[in-house]
Order: structure tokens, then sequence, then C-alpha cells
């Protein structure tokens, strides 16, 4: 199982060829085990509601297609990740990307995610 960070499951979802080749090469190598944070899609809405994310499709379209076309599994946030998420040392101010580190060590996954400063979290590892 490796989970997919926001910008990972967009890239793949509509650009592929953004996607780095080891992240490329992880995806494929996982291609049953894809998992997906719903933070991902509360920021995906939140991004595109902004004007700051363009999408050919509402993004509530963009994502049911993308999670069927890569048989994505989707993950709920739990209140036991959302308290591990705010215990994080305060290395990532991002919301969002503190969910995500909680999920990928929750669960013991790999995180395919261009960001730097997720794989500086002991404990994490990081794709890219």
């Amino acid at each position: 199982m490796i989970l997919l960070d926001t910008h990972t499951f967009v890239w793949l979802a509509s650009d592929p060829a953004r996607l780095s080749k080891p992240a490329y090469e992880a995806i494929g190598k996982f291609q049953t085990g894809l998992l997906l944070s719903a933070v991902s899609g509360w920021e995906i809405a939140l991004l595109y509601k902004r004007g700051r994310l363009l999408l050919p499709v509402a993004p509530e379209v963009f994502l049911e297609r993308a999670v069927a076309r890569h048989g994505i599994h989707e993950l709920p946030v739990t209140r036991q990740r959302a308290l591990e998420a705010v215990s994080l040392p305060d290395i990532h101010n991002d919301p969002f990307d503190r969910i995500l580190i909680a999920e990928a060590l929750g669960r013991k996954c790999q995180i395919i995610t261009k960001d730097s400063v997720i794989p500086t979290y002991p404990g994490v590892s990081a794709v890219w």
C-alpha cells in the first residue's frame, strides 16, 4: 500500500508526465494498493473553489472518475489520525499534509510526494 499526496493524485489523473520516474514506478508497483485520504478531496475542492487548481470538470466528478479509473482506495479521516496529526512535531504547517503524514505513519506505508518537508518527519518514507 502506498499513499498519494494530493498533487500526486491530481497529476496521476490529469498529467502523469509531471510525476517523477520513481513516483511513476512506485504507482505501477502498488497499482492495486493506492491510497487517497479524504483530506485530499477536501484540498482539491478548496483549491478549485479558490481558483488555484484548474480542472476539466467539477472536483466531485474529477475525483470520482480518477478514483475509479486508477482503482484507488479512499481513506476516511478518523479521529485517531486527526489527533495524531496534531501531535506531530511542528515541522510542517499545512494541516492537509499533517493528516497525510499521520496516515502514512499510522499505516506504515510510503507516501508519494514532491514535498521536501514531508520526508523530514522521523519514520516517514517518501518517494519522489
